[in-house]
């Protein structure tokens, strides 16, 4: 290091390029020194960096043969090249204590010596035994910290009593009788506590990794949710709009078209009148002429051809309705705009109420029911949708309530009809929170939810509740009850029960089961996910098994 710095510019630190020597024999680079008198050009007195010897005027600057030829032998031989300017200590830097002139930056702090050093004088640490048990560690500024001020000792002891760091003649005088121990020992102890305490960290960590991954599905959920529903209630008012602005082009054709009909009647019925007025006037004019004749017996001769009349044309009477014509049409078509407007009106405080809340479910979602008396704060009013119904099914009660039957029903086909399982399933759909309660008599009945799209499936995985992955089944017969799902059937313990009740709250997906008697017994409750609106569905095995949506309002 020493022989770099003799062959260093003590401007660039870096080894000599072009030197020159100025009068007063200090070498520096050509580029260098040229730069740095450039800055003293407007004080015309030029100044050596080294010994500050001043110039006047500006030396003339003159390549060194003899030391650039040196300077290409070294660096032939394999002379190390000075050290970058990023090792030289900066204000934030730990410097090397050791290094004179400008200091390298600490590479390490030695807790024996009280001393930090860079790579070059840190070698003897490595190299000497005499070094074998100092501590070396990462370049530290607060080597001075564990000097006692009192003794000028280097503090190895801790003073529990008075949790600090203090040295052995502390140990022996003001702390004499305070429980000292070694300051490795105490930091062994702290370090079992800090190993705990990270394990402690750790875990907490990974319970909030859980819990962020946890959120991070439930929004989601809550984006997939929307996006869903956003895209799904767009399509349908498209829909709509699409059939209002269909029924509006058929009232207009039909209107245009009765219009252009009962125009050209009219049209065809003046023309005939037209003509006739028209042979009318010209016989008026030769009855006129007729009657100027002078000559009685001419005039009594001719007047029989003169005086008949032609026919008239027929035409049926002519009755001018009041300005009536398509009114009654108007009249209808507002009478469809004003239902129309009813059901929108009563239908969109559902709506928007759902969505209100869904916000509020998702804000401060409200605990789950416990007494019936809760349950029944959700209770939904269900019927059966004839369209889903197999032919074996018969419907009654205003549509609540189905029976079994032997003989095939004859229902007109519809794509969402159950024909390889007697089931049949809501015709309202269920989002949010709902409660119902199915009553049955006999064994062998199911009460099930679905997606509305597993009606009409021809295969019997795809159609029957519980054998897939859209519908949720809990059946009892025979004294056995059974929950299935996705072909995976969950034996039920309990006896067999004519009444459930079935609770769903949609958004948290939960779905549960309850005996219900005087008392609300659980059976079975889902946790899950619901990505579409679901419907009540039965299942029916035995011939004349019934079952009923009860009312509960």
């Amino acid at each position: 290091m020493a022989e770099q710095a003799k062959f260093s510019c003590s401007i660039c630190l870096d080894l000599l390029k072009d030197p020159v020597t100025i009068p007063c024999g200090h070498s520096y680079c050509m580029n260098c020194i040229k730069s740095h008198w450039d800055g003293e050009d407007e004080k015309e007195i030029y100044s050596c960096p080294q010994c500050r010897e001043t110039f006047t005027p500006r030396p003339v600057l003159v390549k060194n043969t003899m030391l650039a030829d040196l300077m290409e032998e070294l660096k032939k031989s394999g002379l190390p090249a000075a050290p970058a300017d990023h090792c030289y200590a900066g204000p934030d830097d730990v410097a090397c204590d050791v290094c004179s002139g400008r200091k390298l930056k600490a590479t390490k702090s030695c807790l024996i010596c009280l001393v930090s050093y860079c790579d070059e004088h840190l070698q003897p640490h490595y190299q000497s035994s005499a070094f074998e048990k100092h501590k070396l560690m990462e370049p530290s500024k607060k080597l001075q910290e564990n000097i006692c001020s009192q003794h000028d000792e280097v503090m190895k002891m801790f003073c529990r009593t008075d949790q600090q760091s203090i040295c052995y003649l502390c140990s022996v005088d003001q702390h004499k009788d305070h429980d000292t121990v070694s300051a490795a020992a105490e930091r062994s102890e702290r370090q079992k506590e800090l190993e705990v305490s990270q394990l402690n960290i750790q875990q907490r960590i990974q319970d909030r990794q859980k819990d962020v991954k946890l959120l991070q599905q439930e929004l989601e959920a809550i984006n997939r949710s929307a996006d869903k529903t956003v895209e799904d209630t767009e399509k349908m008012f498209t829909e709509l709009i699409r059939l209002m602005e269909k029924r509006s082009s058929e009232v207009t054709q039909q209107v245009r078209s009765q219009q252009e009909t009962e125009v050209s009647r009219v049209k065809e019925l003046q023309e005939k009148l037209q003509q006739e007025i028209t042979e009318l006037k010209r016989k008026e004019a030769e009855l006129k002429k007729f009657s100027h004749t002078e000559d009685h017996n001419q005039f009594l001769q001719n007047f029989p051809s003169v005086s008949a009349l032609s026919e008239s044309t027929d035409s049926p009477s002519i009755n001018i309705r009041p300005l009536r014509y398509f009114e009654d049409v108007t009249a209808a078509v507002s009478e469809v705009r004003d239902k129309l407007q009813d059901v929108l009106r009563e239908k969109w405080r559902k709506v928007l109420l759902t969505v209100t809340e869904v916000d509020h479910l998702l804000s401060n979602p409200p605990p789950e029911p416990r007494t019936r008396d809760e349950f029944l704060k959700y209770s939904c009013e269900l019927t059966l949708d004839p369209n889903t119904l197999h032919t074996q099914l018969l419907l009654s009660e205003g549509n609540r309530k189905a029976t079994m039957k032997r003989k095939q029903q004859s229902y007109p086909s519809h794509p969402d009809r159950f024909t390889t399982c007697c089931q049949v399933l809501s015709k309202e759909s269920l989002t949010g929170r709902c409660y119902w309660e199915v009553e049955w008599s006999r064994d062998g009945v199911g009460v099930a939810v679905a997606y509305r799209n597993i009606g009409g499936a021809e295969s019997l995985d795809e159609s029957r509740f519980g054998l897939n992955d859209k519908s949720w089944a809990f059946f009892s017969y025979q004294r056995y009850n059974a929950f299935w799902h996705n072909n995976v059937q969950t034996h039920v313990s309990g006896s067999q029960c004519y009444r459930i009740g079935v609770y769903l709250d949609h958004s948290a997906g939960i779905l549960s089961f309850y005996s219900v008697s005087e008392t609300m017994t659980l059976l079975h409750r889902v946790q899950t996910t619901f990505t579409q609106p679901l419907y009540a569905g039965l299942w029916f095995y035995y011939i004349d098994d019934t079952a009923e949506f009860r009312k509960l309002t």
